[in-house]
């Protein structure tokens, strides 16, 4: 099928549960060869932001963060929730100041991706801090339940090439992309 080809039709959509955390809809969509697909679930959120943030002394500005859903502490990139109206590196750099108290003085958007596109309508987007340093103490929202870690980059991908260190998918094709826009994965 061509990427040309049409997609899906929207019958009919019905919010199930919505709140501050979630948005979950039940919709009846019919597809090309006439199928229906009655509930189909989808889940909006709005866009969110990961930091690749690296001290002038090679080392990832990372975060060891409590996840509710697999009940268990991760290592994870900075980031969260791009507020409406705000664009990814503004978000970006408050996400990283907000939960680490580091700021960089350059930062890029380097990507933007669909962390599941069969569910989620929203982006991840990327971006890249670099000389990233200590400017203010971490100003963390309730619940956040987190600490800073500093890794040297060659660490922490030696530990993801053996199945550990950073745990979410999303976080660890983010920290590749960046690597890779910098040059550092000698895949260009």
């Amino acid at each position: 099928m061509s990427a040309d080809a049409p997609g899906w039709d929207l019958v009919s959509e019905r919010s199930l549960v919505r709140d501050r955390w979630i948005d979950l809809r039940a919709q009846c969509c019919r597809a090309p060869d006439g199928a229906v697909l009655d509930p189909y679930y989808v889940q909006l959120y709005p866009d969110w932001v990961h930091v690749v943030a690296l001290t002038a002394d090679d080392r990832l500005v990372l975060v060891r963060q409590w996840r509710q859903g697999i009940g268990a502490w991760v290592t994870e990139l900075p980031g969260g929730v791009i507020d409406p109206g705000e664009d990814p590196v503004t978000a970006g750099m408050r996400e990283l100041r907000e939960e680490t108290g580091f700021g960089a003085a350059g930062a890029r958007h380097i990507a933007a991706r669909s962390p599941e596109p069969a569910k989620f309508n929203n982006r991840v987007h990327t971006v890249i801090a670099l000389d990233a340093e200590v400017v203010a103490a971490p100003h963390r929202e309730p619940g956040e339940t987190m600490s800073v870690l500093l890794r040297p980059v060659a660490e922490v991908l030696a530990e993801m090439g053996e199945g550990g260190g950073i745990g979410h998918a999303t976080h660890v094709a983010g920290l590749y992309t960046a690597l890779l826009a910098l040059g550092r994965l000698g895949l260009r």
